[in-house]
């Protein structure tokens, strides 16, 4: 581990020499700057861990010194020395940004406390820049097509607004990412992002979640839980998979929207909220309502900003940067060595259909990096779907599965896929038979609700490719 460099700055070389041998001993590396031009000079060369600056010194003081250090990097800490008749000026230096301060003389143990406080604060900071910076890899949306260009263009007049946003799209298109870029360019981005997966949480548990609950309220209420409305207060809210929400839950949720107040279950004290609300679906809405499913005054108060996120079969000029930023995201993340992907592999990637859209993408792109032994991923490494697509659902006309056919059975290769295109067309037809209810269709088939979301993702079902 690398020792933290620590700048002093202070005309009295006394101060220095004392200052640099307790420091030293501790273990850390110490410069020295008799004046406030020869320590801005240093500070740019040398980029120190922190700074201990004088305040009063010949020809520039301390507070200038301060300030120009701050414009150079307004991250870098700066401890303030000061002698008993300029505490208020190291006051006024504390307001301007510097962490601390110390009056003379000054104890080695004070020193070197307030020091370390100084650096475990940059620390903790840097890691929050790098972990910020991360999560913003790792939801980037990634593509130049002039398709992904209009989505942007939507995100970039919605984001600096208050309005509700409705994303529409197929399974797996990226609606996330697009709502994560919603949140990070708007007025509330260094507020919370809260997201509601709506169709994995418990019909009778959503309320819940949502609104929060007293203690005692209900059955298992141990204590007071707040809600997903009151954990976003000045943030954002996402409702992913919107169109899972309950007829009941859907009421309460267009009060919270109307009247910007919620009511934890089991209190009748109304709390206000002030959140921004994105939500998601796969599914036809205007086709729900119709269907009596989705309430029409919810959708056209989640519908103020609309945005359609197309299929990657419909952008497949977006494939090569796509399949570049997976390959290099997942090598860092496998601590795997570099790979590219021959024209011929690309061409076959570009041509295949993708019914999971680029969730289906990353997946394979993570397989291939796992499982290919050479440098080069070719065509005989990819998947059997993806080299051969005309027998399988990257065709040109994808297939609606029903029950298994002979042809089906002729068509895998192995009893593996045998067995799984069995399975997948024995979902569809339960879903199909059951209305495309969840609940239900795990009920008939007895497997937890869990375990048929699970499926669901495993074979991307859905029901606007498979319905």
């Amino acid at each position: 581990m690398s020792r933290a460099r620590i700048l002093i700055i202070d005309d009295e070389a006394a101060i220095r020499d004392s200052l640099r041998m307790t420091l030293e001993y501790e273990g850390y590396e110490v410069l020295g700057a008799a004046t406030g031009h020869e320590g801005l000079t240093l500070a740019e060369r040398e980029s120190p861990d922190l700074v201990l600056l004088d305040v009063k010194m010949p020809g520039m003081d301390g507070i200038e010194v301060l300030e120009r250090l701050k414009v150079m990097n307004d991250g870098l800490p700066v401890v303030v020395v000061s002698g008993h008749g300029t505490i208020s000026t190291a006051v006024e230096a504390t307001k301007k940004g510097a962490f601390d301060f110390i009056e003379k003389p000054f104890a080695s143990d004070k020193v070197l406390v307030i020091l370390r406080n100084a650096l475990d604060q940059r620390r903790l900071r840097d890691e929050n820049r790098s972990l910020k910076k991360a999560v913003e890899v790792r939801h980037q949306m990634i593509g130049d097509s002039s398709a992904l260009k209009h989505v942007m263009a939507a995100v970039g007049r919605a984001a600096p607004t208050t309005a509700t946003v409705l994303i529409q799209g197929e399974s797996g298109v990226g609606k996330e990412l697009v709502a994560r870029t919603i949140h990070r360019n708007s007025l509330r981005s260094r507020e919370r992002f809260v997201q509601v997966n709506c169709a994995a949480i418990p019909e009778d548990l959503i309320e819940s979640e949502l609104f929060g609950h007293e203690k005692g309220s209900f059955t298992g209420a141990t204590e007071k839980q707040l809600g997903k409305f009151e954990q976003a207060d000045r943030g954002t809210i996402f409702f992913d998979e919107v169109g899972d929400m309950s007829s009941k839950t859907q009421a309460k949720v267009l009060r919270v929207l109307q009247e910007g107040e919620v009511e934890r279950l089991g209190s009748a004290r109304t709390i206000k909220v002030d959140v921004r609300v994105i939500a998601a679906t796969n599914k036809n809405l205007e086709g729900e309502i119709e269907k009596g499913h989705f309430r029409e005054d919810l959708y056209f108060r989640l519908a103020v900003i609309p945005i359609y996120v197309p299929p990657l079969r419909e952008r497949p000029e977006d494939i090569p940067a796509l399949v570049r930023h997976y390959i290099d995201y997942f090598c860092r993340e496998n601590n795997a060595r570099p790979r590219r992907v021959s024209t011929a592999a690309m061409e076959a990637l570009q041509r295949y259909r993708w019914k999971g859209n680029i969730r289906e993408l990353r997946n394979a792109v993570e397989r291939l990096i796992i499982m290919t032994p050479g440098d080069t991923i070719d065509v005989a490494d990819l998947p059997t779907a993806v080299r051969a697509p005309s027998a399988s659902a990257g065709g040109s006309t994808p297939s609606r599965p029903g029950t298994p056919t002979e042809a089906d059975g002729l068509k895998a290769g192995t009893l593996r896929e045998f067995k799984d295109t069995s399975e997948r067309s024995f979902l569809v037809a339960k879903l199909r038979e059951n209305g495309w209810n969840i609940s239900k269709t795990a009920e008939v088939i007895d497997t937890p609700r869990s375990n048929l979301y699970k499926k669901l993702e495993q074979y991307q079902i859905s029901q606007e490719t498979d319905g």
